[in-house]
């Protein structure tokens, strides 16, 4: 709605100042014509440029290119996210950790929820309860991000909704099980990946961190998981990624990488597990 609002103001005074400077005499009257076109592909140049900038998922005119590896996104809560391209996908640099969809609705934080946790139908986040070893002036939400079932992923507000919400920036999304797929194979195939993608030393993981070159610059962090029991586990051994398919009605696909291995694990598991969040520009 704003950027329509602007988009009619700076149409209105683009259009003044072209038709303004047309001359009235009858002696110009081929120049007034010619104003007057050169006005009308203005106006259709400036909506073109207009167009441009929301499939880029510009601000403003002119649109600023967006470059992957350099430019940084933000999510609806202002977290910045900096960007890694490897192969031909472009991707998030660090966990998810935003509180909303895209839209505006709300992620319920379950994180007290312990005993209610693994029966959720619906998106819920949580922290990480009892979380050690946080660099000094951290938290675990700022190093890690938030922990999210599967119907976050799935963009799941409403129990039985089939009206999907997107939990990543616009122009972005949870990567499918398939481009999960593209990524490992880009890196080596998943008995190599793993050790490209974590980062490097054992300032947040356990050691020794096998295999850890992070040559991809995908920069994994081992921010644990939350079982479907409600207790945490393997803050500083495990690295978990959702991947927004589904295996059935019960269970979806995730990523993991551990510390004591260099593989890129593909495993099943109940909706209700909490894990991290990678997106993928579209």
């Amino acid at each position: 709605m704003k950027k329509s609002i602007y988009l009619y103001i700076y149409l209105s005074i683009c259009l003044f100042v072209s038709l303004n400077g047309q001359s009235t005499n009858s002696q110009d009257v081929e120049k007034g014509k010619s104003i007057q076109r050169n006005a009308t592909y203005n106006l259709e140049e400036i909506k073109v440029r207009w167009k441009k900038a929301a499939l880029e998922n510009c601000t403003g005119v002119p649109c600023v290119p967006f470059n992957c590896g350099t430019s940084t996104i933000s999510d609806i809560d202002g977290n910045s996210y900096n960007t890694v391209l490897i192969g031909t996908q472009c991707w998030t640099k660090e966990n998810l950790k935003v509180t909303k969809y895209n839209d505006g609705t709300a992620i319920p934080d379950e994180t007290a929820n312990t005993a209610g946790w693994g029966g959720l139908a619906t998106g819920a986040r949580t922290d990480y309860t009892g979380a050690t070893g946080i660099p000094s002036g951290q938290t675990y939400v700022s190093t890690y991000g938030y922990l999210y079932n599967w119907y976050a992923v799935k963009g799941i507000a409403t129990a039985g909704s089939t009206t999907y919400k997107n939990i990543c920036p616009t122009g972005w999304h949870v990567p499918t099980d398939a481009e999960w797929t593209t990524l490992t194979t880009e890196l080596g195939g998943e008995s190599v990946a793993g050790g490209k993608m974590k980062s490097i030393g054992t300032a947040y993981w356990n050691s020794t961190n096998a295999g850890a070159t992070n040559e991809s610059g995908f920069s994994a962090l081992p921010g644990g998981y939350r079982l479907t029991d409600g207790s945490f586990n393997n803050l500083r051994s495990s690295a978990a990624f959702w991947r927004a398919t589904q295996v059935d009605a019960n269970g979806a696909w995730f990523s993991r990488l551990d510390y004591n291995s260099s593989n890129v694990s593909r495993n099943s598991y109940q909706k209700q597990l909490g894990a991290s969040i990678r997106c993928l520009k579209d």
